[in-house]
């Protein structure tokens, strides 16, 4: 498993470098750690990782001692089935939570060869991304948040008309995430997974791993980051209060 996204889940979920390698499914009352990834920050009711075949839990101390009597030995492969969430979804009930969100992750570790003779490709960073602050067409690529903060942006031209843009929000010190917004008019030309491989390119050149989420659901987005060079890591969900 590759030495940064261990130590980076280690500090999200609160626990041991080894437990996070390890094949046991781990289960911790969560304190906000120096370090950690953020995104959409507020309180933390209840959050899930699977990987490497195993449940990582985080969570309210009457939240996770529930979760840890029920799901201590489920295999994290399957934890994010439609019965299990049901099965979660359930028993959050009784803490007036529900879930929030779930998504598959990626991360890159080498460098692509990437063909971009077909478009002129502009990089952005620090102030010259201001100009795309509320311009909704990059609603995904861009945040602009106090946290995580926007570190830069990838734009793809033909003839002077902006095509697509990639962008990179640094969530934590050692990770950077990517989102990629292509414009209708340019679909299926190749132009969000050409985009998303130079941005990865970018973010490994300073010393950051980049990875990339999306909906379970949303194919053509998966498409984008094995085309890009990316391989899926792990699973998130998330809770939030239903009061």
């Amino acid at each position: 498993m590759n030495e940064i996204l261990v130590k980076q889940l280690a500090i999200d979920f609160c626990t041991e470098e080894g437990a996070v390698a390890s094949r046991e499914n781990i289960f911790t009352v969560y304190t906000p750690l120096q370090g950690r990834r953020i995104f959409e920050e507020g309180e933390c009711f209840l959050k899930i990782a699977c990987i490497n075949g195993k449940i990582l839990a985080s969570g309210k101390k009457d939240i996770i001692a529930w979760v840890r009597e029920t799901f201590k030995d489920r295999s994290g492969a399957w934890f994010m089935d439609v019965e299990a969430l049901h099965e979660l979804e359930a028993g959050l009930k009784m803490f007036h939570c529900q879930i929030a969100q779930a998504h598959p992750f990626y991360i890159a570790t080498e460098m692509s060869e990437v063909d971009t003779k077909d478009y002129e490709i502009r990089i952005f960073e620090g102030e010259e991304l201001e100009p795309f602050r509320g311009d909704e067409r990059f609603g995904e690529a861009f945040l602009f948040h106090e946290l995580p903060k926007d570190e830069i942006g990838v734009g793809a031209y033909r003839d002077g008309v902006l095509l697509g843009m990639a962008g990179a929000t640094s969530d934590s010190d050692s990770m950077w995430q990517i989102g990629i917004n292509v414009m209708p008019e340019a679909e299926g030309l190749g132009i969000g997974s050409m985009l998303v491989a130079v941005l990865k390119n970018e973010i490994l050149k300073r010393g950051k791993l980049p990875f990339y989420g999306t909906s379970m659901s949303h194919i053509a987005s998966q498409r984008v980051a094995l085309g890009a060079g990316f391989v899926p890591m792990w699973a998130e969900l998330y809770c939030k209060s239903c009061k």
